[in-house]
């Protein structure tokens, strides 16, 4: 019953509104002009998004596993946490890593892996750290 006057209120809404522009009782294919602006502002918006947002993303994605793909013993590494290291031995998806001047072995996932470094940071610590 709610339904029904509903939409008896939008019919008259929408008569009222044909009748203030000027229309006449037919209609000509007026209306189906704006059904095709407000299908493409959606796709537009997707578009721009997916050039923006989606594809960048996956070319550094893509540089990501190139690298660690890559990885041999020997490479000076940084990890996620911030740990500089050398790649003592890979085993499948786990990387042992000598770090400090000790070259105390760290244990680190593949994954766990941000970036190969040019230089060598753990080379440079003249000091010691003291507790």
């Amino acid at each position: 019953m709610f339904l029904n006057a509903a939409i008896s209120i939008m019919n008259a809404d929408v008569s009222g509104l044909s009748c203030l522009s000027g229309a006449s009782g037919s209609s000509s294919g007026g209306g189906l002009g704006g059904s095709w602006t407000t299908l493409l502002l959606p796709i537009a918006l997707v578009v721009v998004m997916l050039v923006v947002m989606i594809i960048p993303q996956r070319r550094r994605d893509k540089k990501v596993k190139d690298m660690l793909g890559s990885l041999k013993q020997g490479d000076r590494v940084r990890t996620i946490g911030g740990i500089y290291g050398t790649i003592s031995s890979i085993k499948d998806d786990v990387i042992v890593l000598s770090v400090g001047p000790d070259k105390v072995k760290l244990v680190f996932a593949r994954g766990a892996i941000s970036q190969v470094e040019d230089a060598g940071v753990e080379n440079t610590m003249n000091e010691e750290v003291h507790d």
